[in-house]
């Protein structure tokens, strides 16, 4: 079972957000990771984000930003990043494997 929430955690979680007027063609992308350790949490977290971003053709802008709980006996990070149009998506396989 924490298979599998891992891998529906770590598939992706997407939202977009309005910015301000002078980026209105971005969007605040993130991402959620689940692990036992806190640093695997965190690179689950962060290369999903890389990976949606680069699926849905965006271009990154600005830091990563990345939050973990441990309130569980899994810790479970949130990476969120604004990402701009202006790219070419890329072939992906779910989150993990971006081609």
């Amino acid at each position: 079972m924490q298979i599998l929430k891992l891998g529906l955690v770590a598939g992706v979680t997407v939202w977009a957000f309005s910015v301000t007027a002078q980026a209105a063609d971005c969007t605040r992308v993130a991402a959620i990771g689940n692990n036992f350790t806190h640093d695997t949490a965190v690179l689950f977290s962060t290369n999903a984000l890389k990976n949606t971003i680069a699926g849905r053709g965006l271009i990154p802008k600005g830091p990563v930003t990345t939050t973990c709980d441990s309130g569980s006996a899994m810790i479970e990070c949130h990476s969120s990043q604004i990402a701009c149009k202006g790219g070419t998506p890329a072939t992906c396989i779910g989150p993990w494997l971006c081609f």
